[in-house]
């Protein structure tokens, strides 16, 4: 039976030290992705980053329009957004945040 702080080499579970300049590339284009995919107007879509309070936040831009289809239902689509962003985010090794701003 294995203890449960077993440490593998690779694991994409566990954060050794936290970097100041994380980069979070894989969550980025994962947002990206999924965005442009959901709005009408692909040349409205835009994430920036920035780091706060030892994790990286990522803030979505999209046109007025497309705003409703990002958000959802009772905030369902935003939600999933953010469960498949931070699964992304825990690929490159840190934490994650989706802000969707107007």
């Amino acid at each position: 039976m294995s203890e449960i702080n077993d440490y593998v080499d690779g694991d994409v579970n566990a954060v050794d030290s936290y970097d100041e300049e994380a980069s979070a590339d894989t969550a980025v284009a994962t947002l990206e992705y999924i965005a442009q995919s959901l709005c009408d107007d692909k040349g409205a879509v835009s994430v920036s980053t920035s780091n706060r309070s030892g994790k990286v936040v990522l803030s979505l831009q999209v046109g007025g329009d497309d705003m409703g289809r990002i958000i959802g239902r009772r905030g369902r689509t935003a939600q999933a957004i953010r469960a498949l962003v931070a699964a992304a985010g825990a690929r490159d090794g840190v934490t994650t945040s989706v802000d969707i701003v107007d």
